[in-house]
């Protein structure tokens, strides 16, 4: 019973084997000849609608192209805020060179009225060139000194508080006439740099209404239709910006230098006007 059946699983085995080894008909048969014939010829696509309108914008935009596609309004707020940058760029130059000539001269002239020089040698040197607030308050104060020796056969002792408080006003004045000065143009900075983003958010909301004005006009929300009215209010809300930074960031500056050469000018007061009241008290003696 064994033998037949070990047989027929023999004989099975077999047949496998060969049909595993031949492989499938379709699989053993020759590859077909490839077609012959011209090459298959391949077309461009075509851009969908509105496309080409919005790679031309892509392409082509720029500052001057935008400011010319720009409304009329938006342009005059372009011009505006071009003309504020230039304005406060030309303000923190002047005044760059200023500070930095004032400082150089009164280090200059410290270094002359410590050095050990009489006071009216220092006098008839700067007296006609008193061209900085350091030298302007020493000249009038000297001057104010001199004034109490003129008509007179001497300085009494009970004339010394007035002489002193005269000095010390001149001094104050001159001080604050000298320290307008050189504020002066620094309202017009802090204007530039507060008012600016304002004026160029006005030029954003413009354009805007301009694009919302396109949309409903031609009743299309595509991409060409839509940038220009957004380009040109994102650049005017740039310029505002363009203008308004620096202009607030060198008021700050110039507003914390002033601030310290105004103090070194009242210490230098201080130290002046005692050096002046000793003298007038050993003159009065």
């Amino acid at each position: 019973m064994i033998k037949p059946l070990a047989a027929a699983f023999l004989i099975l085995a077999a047949l496998f084997t060969v049909g595993v080894a031949s492989g499938p008909a379709w699989a053993q048969a020759a590859p077909l000849a490839a077609p012959t014939g011209p090459a298959a010829q391949t077309d461009v696509l075509a851009p969908l609608a509105g496309t080409a309108q919005a790679a031309d914008t892509a392409g082509g935009f720029s500052i001057v192209s935008t400011f010319l596609r720009a409304d009329h309004v938006v342009q005059a707020v372009m011009i505006l805020l071009l003309l504020a940058s230039l304005w406060s760029w030309t303000i923190i130059f002047n005044k760059l060179v200023a500070l930095t000539t004032l400082k150089r001269k009164a280090r200059r002239f410290e270094k002359l009225f410590w050095s050990g020089q009489s006071l009216d040698e220092l006098y008839q040197q700067f007296a006609s060139r008193n061209d900085h607030p350091l030298t302007a308050m020493f000249v009038a104060a000297l001057r104010e000194w001199r004034r109490a020796f003129e008509g007179t056969n001497g300085l009494r002792e009970s004339m010394l508080p007035s002489v002193k408080e005269r000095i010390d006003k001149v001094m104050s004045v001159t001080i604050l006439r000298e320290t307008d000065g050189i504020e002066r143009q620094l309202g017009m900075l802090a204007t530039i740099g507060s008012v600016s983003p304002f004026v160029g958010l006005f030029g954003t909301v413009w354009g805007i209404m301009n694009s919302f004005s396109a949309i409903a006009a031609r009743h299309d929300t595509t991409l060409a239709v839509v940038a220009p009215g957004i380009a040109e209010a994102l650049f005017a809300t740039a310029l505002g910006l363009l203008a308004a930074i620096p202009a607030v960031i060198f008021y700050n500056r110039f507003v914390a230098e002033i601030g310290r050469y105004v103090n070194s000018l009242d210490a230098f007061a201080d130290e002046f006007s005692a050096i002046l009241s000793r003298q007038l008290d050993e003159k009065a003696r």
